[in-house]
């Protein structure tokens, strides 16, 4: 993996590659054309890299008993709501408004990252991220991810690592 410098983050960086630059950890930016006919973002994003779905991961908002929860689980699955919820000591999670995900992280539907939101959320990483050396979350804007270490995704997101994804 290749280390951005500040000077590439800064001139066309998203708050998610700017925060990877400041933390000062290697990761790598991959580009691709997004086409918003297809059904699902992270799916693209596999194909569009080439790489497997289960090394990409899609970063979800929930709404556990009243307060926002970000969950990253691979786009090759889905969201156990009842786990995240079990994860964070809550009840009851639902989806949130995407509206309302947006507006508090600050990026727009299948474009947000964990990284660099708005507003720090409590997160939850699938466990299964650990599996793989490297894995791919969103950078922050639709056609583009960030590459790196699972355990430099949740040292900076201060993630919980729980089995919140579905197969």
């Amino acid at each position: 993996m290749a280390k951005k410098s500040k000077k590439q983050q800064q001139s066309g960086g998203t708050p998610a590659t700017v925060a990877l630059t400041a933390a000062g950890v290697e990761f790598t930016v991959h580009a691709y054309d997004h086409d918003p006919s297809h059904p699902s973002y992270g799916e693209e994003a596999a194909q569009a890299m080439g790489v497997s779905p289960d090394r990409v991961f899609k970063t979800l908002v929930a709404d556990v008993d009243g307060a926002l929860v970000v969950g990253v689980v691979p786009v090759a699955g889905s969201l156990d709501l009842k786990a995240l919820a079990a994860a964070v000591g809550g009840k009851r999670a639902a989806m949130a408004d995407p509206a309302l995900a947006e507006r508090t992280t600050g990026y727009v539907r299948g474009g947000i990252s964990p990284l660099g939101q708005r507003k720090r959320l409590p997160t939850v990483l699938d466990d299964s991220a650990q599996a793989h050396p490297t894995i791919c979350v969103s950078a922050g804007r639709r056609g583009l991810e960030v590459e790196l270490a699972p355990t430099d995704l949740a040292k900076l997101t201060q993630a919980l690592l729980a089995p919140i994804g579905r197969v």
